[in-house]
């Protein structure tokens, strides 16, 4: 197995070097590829110095995604945050998920690194109780897809918000989604700068005007307007 791994960036060059040195060390990993969405920071040169593919593109977490997978040449494209990092078995344990041939995309468990509360505590368990009831995962999961299945749903969708909600209910159609025996680690910053409250409702709000049929770009304006 081969991993592709593709990650959107708008001025991540605090958080992209150690993510990038964590997916490297994933023997199973054959590229890195960065696209960018217009950073005015150092995020470009540290992924050019560290060896990934770099592409530019307008700013948008689907559409840079779908720019970046479309250069993926890996049997399988992992859809990385630039501040989420992989463990070292992150190939072994998709591996494992897709084992099973009627998995076609999965995720990982998830932690906090730092959290600022105990509210933020508990993640591992919420990835799971969110994969049984609701059967998707989420974008900070470093979600895993065969390309193949990918290729046939067409592509990551290229939506300015929420993006992989959308992502997991074109791939249940088919086939399931595992969730990988491993975890990865994300970081607490948007809790740490905006309340950990406030935080969880901007991201319940969207979550729920989305399922509601709320078109993405007004998503995308509330979730900005959120973030102030």
């Amino acid at each position: 197995m081969k991993l592709s791994v593709v990650i959107p960036t708008l001025n991540e060059a605090d958080e992209l070097a150690e993510t990038l040195r964590r997916a490297r060390a994933v023997p199973e990993v054959i590229e890195v590829i960065v696209a960018d969405g217009g950073s005015t920071d150092a995020t470009r040169d540290i992924a050019a110095r560290a060896g990934c593919f770099v592409t530019e593109t307008a700013p948008g977490r689907g559409g840079q995604l779908r720019a970046g997978v479309a250069l993926a040449k890996g049997d399988v494209v992992v859809l990385l945050h630039a501040d989420t990092w992989l463990p070292a078995s992150a190939g072994e344990a998709i591996g494992a998920a897709l084992c099973d041939a009627r998995v076609v995309a999965g995720g990982f468990y998830k932690v906090f690194r730092e959290p600022p509360s105990w509210l933020v505590r508990g993640a591992r368990f919420k990835c799971w109780w969110r994969w049984l009831v609701a059967r998707r995962v989420m974008g900070d999961q470093a979600m895993f897809v065969r390309r193949d299945a990918l290729e046939a749903v067409g592509g990551v969708p290229d939506v300015p918000l929420m993006e992989e909600v959308e992502l997991c209910r074109r791939l249940r159609a088919r086939g399931r989604l595992a969730l990988a025996d491993a975890v990865v680690s994300t970081s607490a910053r948007r809790f740490a700068k905006r309340g950990v409250l406030r935080t969880y409702w901007l991201m319940w709000s969207v979550t729920v005007r989305h399922l509601l049929g709320t078109p993405p770009r007004e998503l995308a304006a509330m979730y900005r307007k959120g973030e102030r």
